[in-house]
């Protein structure tokens, strides 16, 4: 009878033991879970000038980035036309980027060399990671927010 008793002793500790290590990973899943739908759940704004443009973004690591980015604090982007299609401005900062090439169209923002954002209002064909693509401007739209001037791009978190 003792020898069952101790028996079950040893095997209830064995069985608690065992169990410890399960609870802990859960909790630390549960907690990487939890900021990666917080940072999923994060919805960041476009302004170009004074003007909010929505924007369909992609699903990578450097719009997460992006965004992680924007919920610290606004980004703010000085961009400057380059070659009659575009406007190019520095981050301030790098991004992940996984580089394609690609054909643009007027309304796609993509990443270049890691820490300069392009905005589209034509066409060009290079090497970017694609960020996203403005939704509810047509290219005469595009074309006359950005193609007159220098313009200021703000990120900002939801």
């Amino acid at each position: 009878m003792k020898k069952t008793a101790v028996t079950a002793a040893v095997l209830a500790l064995l069985w608690g033991c065992a169990a410890a290590p399960q609870e802990q990973e859960t909790a630390e899943s549960v907690t990487e879970e939890t900021a990666e739908e917080k940072q999923e759940e994060t919805m960041i704004r476009m302004i170009i000038n004074d003007t909010e443009v929505s924007v369909a973004f992609e699903d990578n690591e450097a719009v997460s980035m992006l965004k992680q980015k924007a919920a610290e604090k606004d980004i703010h982007v000085n961009m400057h036309m380059y070659g009659g299609f575009e406007q190019v401005g520095p981050l301030g900062f790098a991004l992940p980027a996984d580089d394609v090439q690609m054909t643009t169209e007027a309304g796609d923002i993509v990443l270049y060399s890691s820490d300069q954002i392009v905005v589209f209002y034509g066409s060009n064909t290079w090497a970017y990671t694609k960020l996203g693509r403005i939704t509810d401007k047509t290219q005469p739209e595009l074309k006359q927010l950005l193609g007159s001037g220098d313009a200021t791009v703000t990120f900002t978190a939801e």
